[in-house]
């Protein structure tokens, strides 16, 4: 312990207390001097730091305008949209950091400043004042006279009652040195612990964000890969195509000729004569198109037609001119000088016009002259307006239609793009990020553009929503007298109401609080008979009053909530509990698991869901009968099917150790995948389909198509 001021020796007034009160006094004004500049030196980076933010933002709007420039190519655009996205939250991240770190050093510092030192430079003054009289005291008292008794007598009391307040000062002045001195050990750790707990925050919530993003930049790195490979064919493709134009400018070839990507017939510059000046030729860029002479005079102009109807008109070489390779066009109502650039221009020119021409003349005497093309059909539910209609990442479409899940579920801002598994809300950027703090075991955040969503997962955003858990946490809201934050509030009263909520759930009902007995009708037991009835609503509600998602319950033989999940067969169910933490090899009483009852009761999608999520299938219970072995004996044959396969799958990837082939075989993921779309898109395919085993044997397992697959396993693995 660091030695403090003697309250005993500060009435004494001793020479040593003297020098140890004038080394405390050295050591505060240290202290202060440290103080004043660390937090100078804190304004300083923060200054630094929201620069730093305001340019990282500058660079995030010039990567959204460059995705907008580059909207027409698909994977730019997909790639810089949702990058730009992750970095857009990162600097959220570091505007947190920020202002934590205000909080954490400026404003705690400032407190202690403030409440410790005006004071006690005020009490000093105070005890210096009173020294000073103290001092007079004493000599007026020892220069009375023994004569004068009343003199003597006055002095006596004076310096009498000016060492008693001269010692009410100095204790005090005492006091307030010992506890600056004992709570700024404390502040200033205090204030470095905010620090560094704000920092790792926020390198935990950027780890996790790039986690989120590291299936997305494994697809644009494969995306990439293709993009190089196809630049670099193209980029072949051009030097030789520039390679063979420059062969033939040098042969001389014309630049003149047919177009066949185009309805035009032939394309190219040729001198005009004006009308008017004939002396006065203009360079403009002609065309022969649909039976016309078109021609442009500059980029920035349209295409005007010269001669409507080629076949009204005669072509002839212009031999009368001072200018050469000149030709004129002649009908009825006008004629034009046109000049090319080399007599072999001309004679193509002249060749390509004639040939228009006698075509023309050809065609059949019904046909229409100019035939404008077809305007492709719109496609069915196409926006006539120009330009396709901006379309949602489809995981964002499906969780948007819940109920309330429009707005964000804590602070109601538009068009949230976040939510949590576990909970079933979505919520804006900036709640995102509250709840990552909060830790996985509360909130499971996923970017509902960004990441890969499973139907169940948003099956539960739909079914639960910002309504439902809304009604459920904030039930007590108006109770407590708490006023729900707004979009535009400030994120340290988000901050606030995200952990009354959650966290504490200081406005959800007490079990006892909705007329249940809580001794026979606790949140532990409601929630098995909700998890048995598929109760999504209640068994939400069961899991916020309190209840342990994998507490055993006595009266159903040590069973959890997961197992009746299993019982009961909601697929949804299984997985709303697995999210929020169920353990899938939990045992009751008799050593069954949830997937000895799935397997029992014959809910093929929670098997395949159950075998997902790493429950184990060799696991016996009392009668030392495995989930398998219970599946032959009930003859459910898709059970069958996938516990054989994932048995032979384990097996095979044993065998095989580190010399194998990495990853789990193929043919076992695909069927796996069948049963889980299955499962959630079509359940009742897969409700109680059976074999006989003994037709099985005769037949050669005739028993649907479960039992065709557990042959063709079985003869694949033989």
């Amino acid at each position: 312990m660091e030695s403090l001021l003697d309250f005993e020796e500060c009435v004494r007034d001793s020479p040593d207390f003297r020098l140890k009160l004038e080394l405390f006094e050295q050591e505060v004004s240290a202290v202060q001097a440290h103080l004043d500049k660390v937090m100078k030196l804190c304004g300083k980076m923060v200054e630094a730091g929201q620069a730093y933010n305001a340019a990282n933002q500058l660079f995030l709007n010039g990567l959204a305008e460059l995705s907008t420039y580059h909207k027409k190519d698909g994977v730019i655009t997909n790639c810089l949209t949702q990058f730009n996205q992750g970095l857009q939250e990162m600097v959220s991240f570091h505007t947190m950091l920020f202002d934590q770190t205000q909080r954490a050093i400026s404003q705690q510092l400032t407190n202690l400043c403030t409440q410790f030192l005006p004071q006690l430079a005020d009490t000093r003054r105070e005890f210096v004042r009173i020294g000073e009289d103290l001092d007079t005291a004493a000599v007026k008292s020892a220069q009375a006279s023994r004569h004068k008794a009343a003199d003597a007598e006055r002095a006596s009391h004076l310096l009498l009652a000016t060492r008693k307040c001269h010692q009410h000062f100095a204790l005090d002045y005492c006091l307030q040195l010992n506890t600056f001195k004992t709570q700024q050990r404390i502040d200033v750790l205090n204030s470095l612990f905010s620090f560094v707990h704000a920092q790792f925050t926020f390198f935990h919530q950027g780890f996790d964000l790039l986690r989120d993003l590291e299936p997305t930049m494994k697809t644009m790195a494969a995306q990439l890969s293709q993009l190089s490979t196809d630049c670099a064919a193209r980029r072949k493709d051009l030097e030789n195509s520039h390679l063979l134009v420059q062969q033939r400018d040098a042969s001389g070839e014309p630049m003149v000729s047919p177009c066949p990507d185009t309805d035009d017939i032939i394309q190219g510059y040729l001198f005009k004569r004006s009308r008017r000046k004939s002396k006065t030729w203009k360079r403009c860029w002609f065309s022969i198109r649909d039976n016309q002479l078109i021609y442009r005079k500059s980029h920035k102009e349209e295409n005007m037609v010269l001669f409507e109807d080629l076949r009204l008109c005669a072509v002839k070489p212009l031999e009368n001119i001072d200018r050469r390779f000149c030709f004129e066009l002649l009908s009825v109502q006008k004629c034009c000088a046109l000049q090319a650039d080399s007599e072999q221009l001309k004679q193509a020119w002249l060749s390509a016009l004639q040939g228009s021409i006698d075509l023309a003349y050809r065609e059949r005497a019904d046909a229409q002259i100019t035939q404008p093309k077809e305007p492709p059909p719109p496609q069915c539910g196409g926006d006539p307006s120009p330009g396709p209609p901006a379309r949602r990442p489809p995981a964002l479409g499906v969780a948007l239609r819940g109920p309330g899940n429009q707005r964000c579920c804590d602070c109601g801002e538009e068009e949230p793009r976040w939510a949590s598994i576990n909970l079933g809300v979505t919520m804006c950027i900036e709640c995102s990020g509250i709840h990552r703090s909060l830790g996985v075991h509360l909130s499971k955040v996923r970017s509902l553009t960004l990441d890969s969503w499973e139907a169940e997962q948003l099956k539960l955003l739909c079914i639960l929503g910002n309504n439902v858990m809304n009604q459920i946490y904030e039930a007590r809201c108006s109770e407590e007298g708490r006023v729900k934050p707004r979009a535009d509030s400030n994120r340290a009263e988000k901050e606030t109401w995200i952990k009354e909520k959650y966290v504490e759930k200081r406005f959800v009902l007490n079990s006892s609080s909705d007329g249940a007995d809580p001794e026979k009708d606790g949140a532990g037991l409601r929630l098995y008979r909700a998890t048995l009835a598929g109760d999504l609503v209640a068994m939400a509600a069961a899991l916020a009053q309190g209840a342990e998602v994998n507490g055993s319950i006595g009266e159903e033989e040590g069973r959890t909530a997961l197992i009746g999940a299993a019982v009961g067969g909601s697929l949804l169910a299984c997985e709303f509990l697995l999210l929020n933490g169920a353990n899938v090899n939990h045992r009751d009483l008799r050593g069954r698991g949830a997937l000895h009852a799935a397997a029992t009761a014959g809910h093929t999608g929670q098997v395949c869901l159950l075998l997902k999520r790493g429950a184990n299938q060799y696991a016996a219970d009392e009668r030392g009968q495995d989930p398998l072995a219970i599946a032959v004996e009930t003859a459910h044959a898709d059970i069958v099917t996938l516990l054989r396969m994932a048995r032979m799958n384990e097996e095979m990837r044993d065998s095989e150790g580190v010399f194998g082939a990495v990853g789990d075989d193929e043919t076992f993921q695909d069927i796996f995948r069948d049963f889980s779309d299955m499962a959630s898109h079509d359940p009742e395919r897969l409700s109680r389909r059976q074999f006989n085993r003994g037709e099985e044997e005769e037949e050669g397992g005739g028993g649907g198509g479960g039992a065709e697959v557990v042959n063709s396993v079985e003869k694949t693995s033989g």
